[in-house]
């Protein structure tokens, strides 16, 4: 499969040609420079007719600025371009050639790969407006408007014959690479993408001590003792009154979106800070979304053992209302801890995805009704018949009986933790649902005899007298 990564200057319109061409809204798009930091995966259908694929990699923008964060993306783009087969090379045809992109043009030459350039923003304009660009050395300009989708057969056609050829092993290699899919999630600079380039061995997404580095959610397949996997980092999530940024805004959304697509949540919490008001916040967010959960206590070598004392006491306290989920201490940085998360995470997914018999989850309910009888609602007892399971991601167990319509908190937490034991179940929620029985004669009115009706007149009559 062929890999083609979109490389230029900033606000050239990369991730708006990522977005047309994967046909989707990927990678965060806006007006603000520099948006795109990390880079962004997604494999497409390039061609109908020939029925071939390739992926596309989206990169952030090359400036020639010596700062953290610019030197960050410059290590991205240059993986980016080592994984490649063909460069698209995007420049803007509103703003022309201007110092930085005769800057890039002559380090992509170096790298002798089949570099196509690509002249956004031409909507309206004729080829022969593109002819400055011919100085680049790039070869023919092809004319695309990202934003009402122009030019892209054109670039399409332009750009099938730079495919490399296909052989038995790539075409073995062309099935979706999803697997287990892991979002991470936290607060700012908890060290999400530090864990993220630690369980991966490179520095695959940006990692430096400045809060709201990550922006977009970035999706990375690998595997893993032959298990597969889909990594999700994802921006820090802030409390509302602290997101000022319209892009930080969309940042969390597309974080929400992340845990809307996971099969395991692994939530980072800092071990100096504990659990903070936010992170409360989160775990209840995780909660109401059902999905498994693991809970990782990030910066862990930094504490002395008192503090370690202090952190596991006051854990125990604030985390008691998502008892059902591990909690794991590690250092991302130094790497300590970072390899025992694996077992956990397929334990979770798979006891997530676990589906169990009608007969053995009954049995489970004699033995809670023995335990613990159902209380007494409104005067009535509660009676639950049988119960039986009608979903995966998170477990759901539907049980059948009379009275059900408002089964108390309490008794609802004890039977989530019974079946939780009985089960054996770590690291994932059970969402249970109520059905009562419906009574069958409830609209309908009894048909009474002539003799009913003449005995009740005659009762009628006596009561009226009295």
């Amino acid at each position: 499969m062929a890999v083609i990564s979109l490389v230029g200057r900033p606000n050239v319109g990369k991730s708006t040609i990522f977005n047309r061409l994967s046909r989707s809204r990927q990678a965060l798009v806006s007006d603000f420079s520099g948006l795109t930091r990390d880079r962004q995966y997604a494999q497409v259908l390039f061609d109908e007719d020939t029925n071939t694929d390739a992926t596309i990699i989206d990169t952030g923008g090359l400036t020639n600025q010596n700062n953290t964060i610019d030197s960050g993306i410059q290590v991205q783009v240059l993986n980016a371009l080592a994984e490649s087969d063909i460069i698209y090379f995007i420049v803007s045809v509103r703003d022309g050639i201007n110092t930085l992109d005769w800057e890039i043009a002559a380090q992509l030459r170096k790298l002798k790969k089949p570099i196509v350039l690509v002249c956004n923003k031409a909507e309206g304009m004729q080829q022969s407006m593109a002819a400055e660009f011919y100085e680049l050395g790039m070869g023919e300009p092809q004319l695309v408007s990202a934003e009402h989708g122009q030019g892209f057969g054109d670039l399409i056609d332009y750009t099938l014959p730079l495919f490399p050829q296909k052989d038995a092993k790539i075409a073995d290699e062309q099935e979706e690479f999803e697997g287990i899919k892991v979002a991470v999630l936290g607060r700012p600079n908890v060290g999400k993408s530090t864990l993220v380039n630690r369980i991966l061995g490179e520095q695959r997404v940006l990692a430096i001590d400045i809060p709201g580095t990550t922006r977009d959610s970035i999706y990375i397949p690998f595997e893993r003792e032959g298990q597969k996997y889909t990594l999700i980092d994802t921006a820090g999530i802030r409390r509302k009154r602290s997101t000022n940024e319209k892009i930080e805004i969309f940042s969390i959304i597309k974080a929400r979106e992340a845990l809307e697509r996971a099969d395991v949540v692994v939530l980072i919490l800092d071990a100096s800070e504990g659990v903070t008001e936010q992170d409360a916040t989160l775990l209840g967010m995780i909660g109401e979304k059902g999905r498994a959960l693991l809970i990782v206590i990030n910066k862990w070598d930094g504490l002395d053992e008192y503090q370690k004392q202090e952190v596991k006491r006051k854990l125990e306290i604030k985390l008691s209302f998502v008892s059902y989920a591990s909690v794991h201490y590690i250092s991302a940085l130094h790497g300590s801890g970072v390899g025992k998360l694996f077992a956990p995470i397929i334990k979770a997914y798979n006891n997530a995805g676990a589906k169990f018999s009608t007969s053995i989850l009954n049995s489970i309910l004699e033995k809670a009704n023995k335990a613990h009888q159902p209380p007494p609602v409104k005067g009535r007892r509660l009676k639950i018949k049988y119960v039986n399971q009608t979903g995966t991601f998170p477990p759901t167990f539907t049980f059948h009986g009379n009275h059900l319509q408002s089964v108390p908190n309490a008794y609802e937490r004890y039977l989530k933790n019974f079946f939780i034991n009985a089960l054996e179940l770590t690291n994932t929620p059970l969402k249970l649902e109520y059905k009562s029985s419906e009574n069958p004669f409830k609209d309908k009115k009894n048909q009474l005899s002539a003799r009913q009706i003449s005995k009740k007149r005659r009762l009628m009559k006596f009561v009226k007298k009295k």
